[in-house]
């Protein structure tokens, strides 16, 4: 298949050149970055809501789990799919499709006088929530090079920090406000998104590509549908059925079978969701290992941390969420630090393998806490955590889109999110029932002496559950439990944290680019 770009006439604008001044940059930048803060905002706020939302619409326990999981399920199967899509038609359009189906779920999700309705439009939710977290990334590498990239990317890291403190702080307030209340923590987003599609509209401005489209309908069927079951498969083992069970071998079938249809139709298509040709460069497979291993790490342990400063110590949603500043401070000054660094020692690897052995640190200082921890003490375990973060998200999307082949860029970027997502989705799976048994186990030990005691308190979830209701000693035992038991899951991300650091150390550094996504994409485009 041959593809043309349209050549720009010398008096053409420099973004239609491919090119942009840091002026242009930054306003453009503008839209992207207030659609980034919508796509985190959305995501931490509801937090604090759940309970109050789970009471006023009379859900069970298992729906209040899956109205994070819907969404997270929905962004994660849909990544690939946006990033193949940039690469065929404007990223531009494609950014503000993906601002508007968020709006619609947003609004409509406020609207639910259901659960079951709540989380079916969190899945619409997250369709549009998996087209931002891909597309921004994907849209900045089409306007800066990758030499360039670091000194910008670290603007990620600030919207990110901005977003994380500030979702839980504005759902408590929203819920604590009587005559708003936790339908706002969907409908306060909108209009910061409805911001964004205009400031896209008027400060985006990229070269379009005019190719011949093949869309791969089948592959985005079967990639859907195997990642889905497969998800769904990691979030109901351990609570709905056991983990060795007959409903196990359904789904691992099911969506093993779905996967290799998805591989199959890939190796035919013409346009390919995820061309498997990436995983034939060092770099980008190691990448993916790496960012896969950060996601289970992080995203599995970070989601309990809230948990343990709220139930075992005590405190208030809101103080929990401001406990977790310091976290976001290393995280910011690392993300920008590091992304100033790149830009003008050209060096790239050297804060990969630093930041990796700092996750692997923050983790394993972590793992020590118990309910008796010194706070701030576990605020300077959280700010080793965050720098080290900070300097390894992003600067493992650097290194493969400075790798890849422009017509890539987006497949390519998009894989690294998806399966740092995916790690995600397993971890807080697979580590929620690690922390499950374990308080389970602590509270069995502490009640041994009484008969009946231990069976009655049965798993942690059971006594998490009873929580509000439990006598006394019972409360403070459960809380304890979670306090003492929440090191082993930190214990369990430092050991899956080891597996970042050595893939990080097996890749091989690559001078960072001179050349914007477009130029290149060009430039590729006349070697033809």
């Amino acid at each position: 298949m041959t593809s043309t770009v349209d050549r720009p006439a010398v008096e053409a604008p420099v973004e239609q050149q491919g090119r942009m001044t840091h002026r242009q940059i930054l306003s453009a930048l503008s839209g992207m970055m207030l659609a980034m803060f919508v796509a985190f905002l959305s995501g931490t706020i509801v937090s604090n809501a759940l309970p109050t939302i789970i009471t006023d619409l009379r859900g069970s326990q298992s729906q209040y789990t899956w109205i994070v999981t819907a969404t997270l399920l929905a962004s994660t199967a849909s990544t690939p799919i946006w990033g193949k899509l940039s690469d065929l038609f404007s990223k531009k359009l494609l950014l503000q499709l993906a601002i508007v189906i968020f709006i619609v779920g947003s609004m409509l999700a406020g609207l639910s006088q259901s659960v079951e309705t709540l989380i079916a439009w969190r899945v619409l939710q997250g369709l549009g929530l998996g087209g931002l977290q891909a597309l921004v990334q994907i849209a900045m590498a089409a306007m800066i090079s990758p030499r360039e990239r670091g000194r910008y990317s670290g603007l990620l890291g600030s919207v990110m920090a901005v977003s994380t403190v500030g979702g839980p702080l504005i759902g408590g307030l929203l819920v604590d406000t009587s005559w708003l209340g936790w339908r706002w923590c969907f409908y306060v987003v909108v209009p910061f998104a409805a911001a964004a599609l205009v400031l896209l509209q008027r400060t985006l401005h990229l070269p379009v590509t005019k190719r011949e489209v093949h869309i791969d309908y089948m592959g985005a069927a079967f990639l859907t549908a195997g990642v889905s079951t497969l998800l769904i498969w990691v979030t109901l083992a351990g609570n709905s059925f056991d983990w060795a069970s007959t409903e196990t071998a359904f789904y691992v079938t099911g969506g093993g079978l779905a996967i290799a249809a998805f591989i199959v139709t890939e190796l035919r298509a013409k346009e390919p969701i995820v061309p498997l040709r990436l995983f034939l460069d060092r770099t980008t497979t190691l990448a993916i290992a790496a960012s896969t291993a950060i996601g289970v790490a992080m995203f599995g342990s970070t989601v309990f941390l809230g948990q343990y400063l709220q139930i075992s110590r005590g405190y208030s949603p809101t103080a929990a969420g401001l406990l977790t500043v310091p976290m976001v401070a290393g995280l910011l000054l690392s993300s920008t630090g590091s992304g100033l660094l790149i830009t003008r020692t050209g060096r790239w690897k050297r804060f990969l393998v630093g930041g990796s052995l700092l996750v692997v640190v923050g983790f394993a200082l972590l793992s020590t806490i118990d309910h008796e921890t010194n706070i701030v003490a576990l605020c300077g375990f959280l700010f080793v955590l965050g720098v080290g973060i900070g300097a390894t998200m992003q600067n493992l999307v650097l290194a493969v889109q400075n790798t890849v082949a422009a017509k890539d860029l987006g497949a390519a970027s998009s894989a690294v999110a998806f399966f740092r997502s995916l790690g995600g989705t397993v971890g807080v799976s697979v580590l929620g029932a690690v922390l499950s048994g374990r308080v389970g186990g602590i509270i069995a030990e502490r009640l041994e002496g009484i008969p009946g005691a231990a069976e009655a308190a049965g798993s942690g979830d059971v006594g998490l559950a009873d929580l509000a209701d439990a006598p006394g000693p019972v409360q403070e035992l459960i809380r304890l439990a979670y306090g003492d038991a929440t090191g082993r899951i930190f214990l369990v991300s430092a050991v899956v944290a080891v597996i970042a650091v050595v893939t990080i150390l097996l890749i091989r550094e690559i001078a960072l680019g001179t050349e914007s996504g477009e130029e290149r994409l060009q430039r590729e485009a006349g070697e033809q």
